[in-house]
């Protein structure tokens, strides 16, 4: 559930450098890659990627406006620039909250707002649950909950339509029911035979690039990056995966009421495979907060030329809220 790289031919805001890049330490021995960009007086906004297991992008730091807006971006543990790298102890859903609330602490941020997309909306959905007083407003793209009959789409539902990807998925364990294989792929990451657990994250990783490519024409390759990245981007959204993400089944969607007085701009591909439209939809029904944009022509990608439109303008409309 991670976010796909931005077009060449971007509409985003001209590239820009951090300010400030800190690495904080939290408990369980993580230290987390936090970097500020813009305006350090500006509306505060806390940039939430994807995966879980990817990591945040220069490009990310482009959908707002750097004289109007305090970025703040983070790589979660684990991920990316945060390390150790891959590490899964002391990291569920539950740590990352804590490590929202600390860093707004050490940043002085009274509220913000939650702009993610894929897994990070989830993330932003579980914060803004947890700590609704601290939440100005929300802007949430390719909506995904963490709810079983998600995560079955995922790995059973998909198989109609790309096949010989989940066939090579599944080649460690033909016969084998989705919650099995995850755990299966669990023990293959994590073991300590190295050439089985790179050959592990290639398959795990080659999948989620067949589901982006439906319909596209071309395969979409996976992003480029060490083999140790891809293991580490493996070890951590397959921890998380099969442990349902941390989360009651349905419990971001069933306590949407601690938030239903917070705005909230949802965006979503109607071609989108990856997450299915139909939670998008049904958050939106449950929000009384909450404004659907259904994109026809889009799918996951947040790199979809529409996307990045919607994006910059809800960030923008919603601004005004985060300064409050």
């Amino acid at each position: 559930m991670n976010d796909a790289p931005a077009n060449a031919a971007t509409t985003l805001f001209p590239p820009i450098e951090p300010y400030r890049a800190d690495l904080i330490a939290v408990d369980g021995g993580h230290r987390l890659y936090v970097e500020q960009c813009g305006n350090p007086d500006g509306a505060p906004v806390l940039f939430l990627h994807g995966g879980p297991g990817s990591c945040i992008k220069p490009d990310h730091r482009r959908y707002f406006d750097p004289s109007q807006h305090r970025i703040v971006l983070f790589d979660q543990r684990g991920c990316g620039r945060s390390a150790p790298s891959g590490a899964t102890a002391f990291n569920t859903t539950a740590h990352l909250i804590q490590d929202i609330e600390r860093i707004r602490e050490l940043l002085g941020v009274g509220r913000w707002m939650m702009f993610g997309g894929s897994w990070g909306s989830t993330l932003a959905l579980a914060y803004a649950q947890a700590h609704p007083a601290r939440v100005s407003a929300l802007v949430l793209r390719g909506i995904f909950t963490a709810s079983r009959s998600e995560l079955e789409w995922y790995f059973a539902g998909l198989r109609q339509f790309i096949p010989d990807a989940w066939d090579a998925l599944h080649e460690v364990a033909p016969r084998a029911t989705w919650p099995q294989l995850v755990s299966l792929y669990h023990e293959l990451l994590q073991g300590a035979d190295r050439p089985r657990a790179l050959a592990a994250a290639a398959r795990w990783n080659a999948y989620e690039s067949a589901i982006m490519s439906i319909g596209e024409g071309s395969s979409v390759s996976p992003a480029a990056t060490s083999d140790d990245g891809a293991l580490a981007r493996a070890r951590v959204q397959v921890h998380y995966l099969k442990h349902g993400c941390f989360l009651r089944d349905r419990q971001l969607l069933d306590d949407v009421h601690r938030i239903a007085h917070l705005p909230c701009i949802l965006l979503h591909g109607a071609m989108d495979f990856v997450c299915p439209p139909v939670t998008a939809v049904e958050l939106s029904r449950r929000w009384p907060g909450a404004r659907l944009v259904m994109i026809p022509s889009a799918k996951h990608a947040s790199s979809h030329p529409a996307f990045e439109r919607e994006l910059m303008a809800a960030a923008g409309s919603l601004r005004a809220l985060a300064r409050a």
